[in-house]
């Protein structure tokens, strides 16, 4: 089964993208809200994120969302403890849902493969990319946050053009008729790369 990452920095976009796929027949991982279920299910990442974060990490059996925000924006530590706890479950999870998938290629949306060193994971990779002053603006919208927190977590985040390089498509997803086409014109060209594989 051939496996695509889906990418790109925070407001771009990725899953209006992914979407788009979807309405094209493509099998849609998106590998974030996987990761909040397991979290809410699973009782041995429970067990590990209370061990973690403390007590107050579920309230009512939901994620204290805001806990975790602020641990670990302020200490990277918490961040890659986290990630030790939570990513390998949803590598498993992906793994068993893939088994059940029968189409020529899936898609999987995950915000940092680069940043993780992920690449090899995938036979193609697309990042989405948008304007910043679309990205915040969406982001400010969806979240309610400010306008310096959004800049904060960009600038934190690996940038465009680094993505671009290592990317085998990129989808620029500022008018949805423009990204709409651009989605169909890649799936288009993975299949056409999937037939030259198979030859």
């Amino acid at each position: 089964m051939i496996i695509v990452g889906l990418t790109g920095g925070i407001g771009s976009g990725k899953t209006t993208v992914a979407n788009y796929f979807k309405s094209l027949g493509v099998p849609i991982y998106i590998a974030d809200d996987e990761a909040k279920l397991l979290m809410l299910r699973s009782k041995v990442i429970k067990r590990k994120l209370i061990a973690l974060f403390g007590e107050e990490v579920y309230i009512s059996n939901t994620l204290n969302k805001p806990l975790i925000a602020s641990k670990i924006f302020n200490n990277k530590d918490y961040l890659l403890k986290m990630n030790a706890i939570v990513h390998p479950k949803v590598a498993s999870h992906f793994n068993r849902w893939l088994k059940k998938q029968n189409a020529p290629y899936v898609i999987k949306e995950a915000a940092i493969i680069f940043e993780h060193n992920k690449e090899a994971e995938f036979d193609f990779i697309i990042t989405v990319i948008a304007d910043l002053d679309q990205r915040i603006s969406r982001v400010m919208k969806r979240d309610n946050s400010s306008k310096s927190k959004i800049e904060a977590i960009i600038k934190n985040q690996m940038s465009d053009e680094d993505k671009i390089k290592k990317s085998h498509f990129v989808i620029t997803n500022n008018i949805l008729a423009e990204t709409n086409a651009q989605v169909i014109k890649t799936h288009q060209s993975i299949l056409k790369q999937i037939k030259k594989l198979k030859n």
